[in-house]
This record gives C-alpha cells, structure tokens and sequence, in this order.
C-alpha cells in the first residue's frame, strides 16, 4: 500500500491563516467606509408616534484587509482585536448614522428617544465608536451580552458594525421609541415600528484551514507482510480489511480513522 507523508496537528480546530502584508501605515482612526447614510427620525405630534426615513445607499461591510491593503491598526486601540487583519480581521462600516429629521415636530415634555434593536443576523456585532484623544469601541445593541436598547440625545450617531467576512448579505432590526423620562416607561404608541439597516458583506479573500478530527491508528514502519483490519464486535465479528490510505505520521505508519469508527477494534494479520 502507497504510503504519503502527512505533515501538520490532527485535531477538532478551525484556523484563519494570517497574511503577512508589509504595513503602509497604522491607522489611529476607524475608517468610516464609505460615505455617510443616514437614518433620519422624526416625531410627528399629531399620531404621537417617530417616523424613520432610510437613506437608499446600502452600506458594505468590509476588512481592513480590502480597504486599506497593507495598513493595519495600533495594538493599543481598543478596536484591535476586532478589526485588524493581524487579530479578528472583522468586517466593518460606520456609514449609518441616526440624525434628527429638519423636519419634525418637537418631542412631548420630559420624553427622550430610545434605539431598539430587535434582531440581527448571527454575528453582527454593533460599538458606540469615539476616535478622538478619549478612545471608544464599547459593544452595544446585544453585542457581548449588552441590552438591546440605548437612549439617543438626537445628536448624529455613528454606530460602528462588524461582522466576519464574507459574501452572504447581513441586517439589522431596529426601532426607536420614546420614553417617559419621570417613570423610565415606554411611551404607548410612540415607536416608529421596525426598521431594516441593511448590509452587504465582503470576503478578505485569506483560506480558512479546518482541522477536522480523526483517529490515528499507527504501527511500526518497519513492519511488512502484514494488513490491518478491524471488526464492529468480539469475539464473533467479521474481520475486513482497512483500505484507508496508509500515511506517515510522526515516523510511524498510521491511518486516518473517522470519528464513527472509534469503537471499532482493529488487528494485524499477517497477510497470506
């Protein structure tokens, strides 16, 4: 039997290779990824309800790695980890942006406005951003286990999204409403309904290697004239013949057994 020579862990991992790219520059900022598109709300007293216009730009999350080639971002920043191509190398835009509509009545007394998310695709992430002199990259809308809500005091807000990269389209729920700022409830009737913020996604183009898991059964190289076999029981089962590829693991011949065959028992015969 041809023997190979297998090279490399044998365990139940998945790894992303990591492209080694000479660095052009180290980003102190997040780039936004695009221009802005801007979720618009308004309160319209006369339903006493907020209304939610969407911007017709579809914002693509995107790695560093496709953006910015060869850039990369300071291992002191607290969006590191997440969105550098040497760590998580997360897909990402800040392009959406709630702002207040011009056009809108004022809100009742002593109310406040609340975001909402209600769903997302698995694996999109959202952060409360700041790239001034006092850093930000604080998870919010569920990400890592936060509340899924968060009061907006109207000023243009930039969430930063992520996700892994990829090619399959991502979204995002979400709903405004307003909130009785003397009892913390929830104004009746005041939500804008659901909302979609809609993502498309781009792969960093880098394999990802999958380790599965296997047995190994090994006996001594040296050993010639001989077959291994294996039965599902004893002491009364039928002996076959393992045809799996015979390879070289560590100096010692070996076959590769999947996972459902752990149980079986296996023998050498000397082959006739």
């Amino acid at each position: 039997m041809k023997k190979n020579t297998l090279t490399g862990a044998i365990g139940a991992v998945t790894l992303a290779t990591a492209i080694p790219l000479a660095s052009a520059a180290v980003l102190s900022t997040v780039p936004m990824q695009g221009t802005m598109a801007m979720p618009k709300v308004a309160y319209l007293a006369e339903y006493g309800q907020l209304e939610v216009t969407l911007p017709a730009a579809e914002p693509q999350l995107t790695p560093l790695l496709v953006s910015n080639p060869g850039d990369s971002f300071n291992p002191a920043d607290p969006w590191y980890d997440s969105l550098d191509p040497s760590r998580q190398g997360q897909s990402f835009s800040r392009r959406y942006g709630f702002v207040m509509n011009s056009v809108t009545d004022p809100l009742p007394p002593e109310t406040e406005i609340w975001i909402r998310k209600l769903s997302s695709t698995p694996g999109l992430s959202a952060y409360r951003y700041a790239g001034s002199t006092l850093k930000a990259w604080e998870p919010i809308f569920g990400t890592a286990g936060t509340t899924n809500a968060m009061h907006w005091n109207g000023v243009m807000f930039h969430p930063a999204f992520t996700a892994p990269p990829g090619t399959n389209a991502v979204s995002a729920i979400f709903e405004v409403y307003l909130v009785d700022r003397t009892t913390g409830e929830e104004v009746g009737g005041s939500s804008s309904g659901p909302f979609v913020l809609n993502f498309t996604n781009v792969g960093d183009g880098r394999p990802k290697l999958s380790l599965e898991s296997r047995m190994v059964v090994f006996w001594p190289p040296d050993t010639t004239n001989y077959v291994l076999e294996a039965t599902d029981k004893l002491p009364d089962g039928t002996w076959t013949r393992v045809t799996n590829e015979i390879m070289v693991i560590e100096g010692q011949s070996a076959v590769l057994v999947a996972p459902s065959e752990a149980r079986r028992f296996f023998r050498m015969r000397l082959a006739p």
